[in-house]
């Protein structure tokens, strides 16, 4: 994969976390597919979906956090302050 000045591929050091909790929500979809085939109870499956949305919203956050860290902050395109600033609204909004 090829990048331009404007774009960057997720670090190293954070894409096997990305990828672990990917895959993670896999197997928690395929779960919820396994209990929707097997009639389970639909509070059981409102349960395991609520967790699918909880868990793709903190990886969420953390891909943007990773990108407002990494991306923004290089070159001082943005300031890193304004960056932590940001970052603190949106945890506070989640």
């Amino acid at each position: 994969m090829s990048t331009t000045p404007e774009s960057r591929p997720i670090s190293e050091h954070v894409r096997s976390d990305v990828l672990t909790r990917l895959k993670r929500i896999e197997g928690q979809v395929r779960g919820i597919q396994r209990m929707v085939e097997s009639d389970r109870d639909c509070r059981e499956v409102v349960q395991q979906l609520a967790a699918i949305k909880a868990s793709i919203a903190s990886l969420n956050t953390l891909v943007a956090e990773t990108y407002a860290r990494e991306c923004l902050c290089i070159d001082d395109q943005v300031p890193s302050e304004e960056v932590a600033k940001l970052l603190d609204l949106l945890k506070a909004a989640r």
